[in-house]
């Protein structure tokens, strides 16, 4: 896992701006709620659960010498919250190793921190502003 911070800042309605090094990318939520300039958070979820698989069955693949031509993942929330991951596999593979590409693909690291005991600890910031009143008026004598 990275050890970049990903800062996330508001946008126009509930468009916020995510920034994680040198990337820019750009959350949102479909109309009428707000204006569809981006993925929703939960979409961005899947595109991290779908890219890790992805990366780690070609590496896995690659250590090995096996021949995987083409690795796709395509991810969806299920009727009832589940998140269903299809992995398709292209290459002249035998059936063992397409066993054990599929154990990889179910063992990436995102989704081992999605499925696992995760703890997230929320750190507040309170920042207010100081309203500045006018000085009173001299009295009229």
């Amino acid at each position: 896992m990275t050890g970049r911070t990903v800062s996330v800042r508001e946008g126009g309605r509930l468009a916020r701006s995510i920034t994680v090094g040198p990337h820019l990318l750009t959350a949102d939520e479909p109309e009428p709620l707000s204006s569809d300039t981006g993925p929703t958070p939960g979409e961005l979820l899947l595109a991290a659960l779908g890219s890790c698989t992805s990366m780690a069955v070609r590496a896995y693949a690659r250590r090995q010498g096996w021949p995987l031509d083409d690795v796709g993942v395509d991810v969806r929330f299920g009727p009832r919250g589940q998140i269903v991951k299809h992995v398709r596999l292209t290459g002249e593979l035998d059936p063992s190793q397409v066993e054990r590409l599929l154990k990889v693909a179910g063992r990436c690291p995102v989704q081992r921190l999605i499925t696992g005991d995760v703890s997230v600890a929320t750190v507040p910031t309170v920042v207010t502003t100081v309203r500045r009143i006018a000085a009173p008026r001299p009295l009229p004598e």
